[in-house]
């Protein structure tokens, strides 16, 4: 999983006030991409699953699929994805933490 830092080099009013935003404007690109492939093929596997259901599944082999969006829809989609790895990694953290505690 590869992390483009230059994602939040846009500027606008709404991205000025998020201050999530501006902490991760504010990492090294180096951090951010440690962050990234520190992901676990199963967390992956869940995000490419969601982001497939989001945008739909037609089988490449039978169908030439091209999908057009705005940059609204977009950003909405990749903060889905985002959100959906954060959330798996904390619960697979807990998963971890369970079995650690119930041994």
């Amino acid at each position: 999983m590869v992390f483009n830092s230059n994602f939040f080099n846009s500027e606008s009013d709404e991205q000025q006030s998020n201050l999530l935003l501006q902490y991760l404007q504010q990492q090294h690109p180096e951090t951010l991409e440690a962050i990234a492939q520190s992901a676990t093929p199963e967390i992956r596997q869940i995000i490419s699953q969601n982001v497939q259901g989001l945008v739909g599944m037609l089988g490449a082999e039978d169908f030439n699929v091209q999908i057009t969006t705005d940059r609204e829809n977009m950003a909405n989609l990749l903060a889905s994805a985002m959100m959906t790895g954060y959330f798996l990694r904390r619960m697979e953290q807990r998963m971890e933490m369970d079995k650690t505690l119930g041994q």
